[in-house]
């Protein structure tokens, strides 16, 4: 009979123990069984999360959770960010510091998951060899193309102050980095707004002069972002990725000439012209925090005051992801 009684008591405390330690290889705030749907939007620009997509690191990290990631590509940040708000999408890429601003201004429901450094050299205004604009001011009444919203739109409208220009100065056109390189080439417009790689294949492949970069005028953060109904219900994958973009851009930063071989088939692009354009983006992925928001405060009024921005907006009354 005692050693029965003893018996049962093992048993139990085996079983518990089981329980316990199924109970901890499950990620907090999943239910088991149930399989969570990650979408994850991405543009060309978008370089750490393309070679994690490439790589499938994030399949791997996350099966075990019953995570399913889809990936689908945007031709530009607003679009993207759109989605997002709306629901298409649960995370997005690294977008110019300007699109999370013009969401906001929609009163889109967005959580701030990462930025990268500044990288003011990674943008400019290029116009061609030949051609008789010298200076910024020679701007003045010419037509531009530029992505509307991206941060090369910032980074047009601070130019162009800085000489003493205002937004109406100029003729815009507004116009994807596919179309502008097209205009720009056959003429259509007198200078092009764009950035990385678009800005380092403009380079290498045509002939152009660059007129000005961000460098003392905008200083280029790109910023992760994910749905804010999925932030709330599944922080544990943000820090996931969060991670994961981390070891990503440092490897990038120290494995230059491997990192843009591996890009070159995805991107279409000759691997010198990736590394001469990675070599322009700081890819130092870390943690957003409200008091360093400033230059989002800055872009947002540039904006407002061209009237390109619908209302007035506090840059830091936003959801902030914070690392555990």
């Amino acid at each position: 009979m005692k050693n029965n009684l003893q018996r049962r008591r093992v048993l139990q405390a085996i079983a518990a123990l089981a329980a316990t330690s199924g109970a901890s290889l499950a990620l907090p705030g999943f239910a088991q069984n149930k399989q969570v749907p990650l979408r994850i939007g991405y543009q060309k620009s978008s370089t750490l999360l393309t070679i994690i997509k490439s790589r499938g690191t994030l399949e791997k990290l996350l099966a075990p959770y019953d995570v399913k990631i889809s990936w689908h590509e945007f031709s530009s940040g607003l679009p993207l960010l759109e989605a997002l708000n709306v629901g298409g999408v649960d995370l997005s890429a690294d977008v110019a510091d300007t699109v999370p601003v013009f969401a906001q201004a929609a009163g889109a429901r967005l959580t701030y998951l990462a930025q990268e450094a500044p990288s003011p050299s990674a943008q400019a205004v290029i116009v061609r060899t030949d051609s008789p604009i010298k200076t910024v001011a020679d701007l003045k009444r010419k037509k531009i193309a530029v992505t509307k919203a991206a941060g090369v739109h910032y980074l047009l409208i601070a130019t162009l102050e800085k000489a003493g220009l205002k937004f109406s100065d100029i003729d815009v056109a507004y116009l994807t980095p596919a179309d502008g390189r097209a205009a720009f080439e056959r003429g259509s417009v007198d200078a092009w707004v764009t950035w990385d790689p678009f800005l380092a294949g403009a380079q290498n492949q045509t002939s152009i002069r660059i007129l000005s970069d961000g460098r003392n005028i905008a200083d280029y953060q790109r910023y992760y972002l994910a749905s804010t109904p999925f932030a709330e219900a599944h922080p544990e994958v943000l820090a996931a990725v969060f991670d994961e973009l981390k070891k990503t851009g440092l490897w990038v930063r120290r494995n230059p000439k491997e990192a843009a071989a591996f890009l070159a088939p995805i991107w279409g692009l000759d691997a010198p012209t990736i590394e001469l354009a990675n070599s322009r983006r700081s890819y130092d992925v870390r943690a957003v925090v409200a008091s360093a928001l400033g230059e989002q405060q800055r872009i947002a009024d540039a904006f407002f005051a061209a009237g390109l921005l619908p209302r007035k907006i506090n840059a830091t009354d936003v959801a902030i992801w914070k690392p555990a």
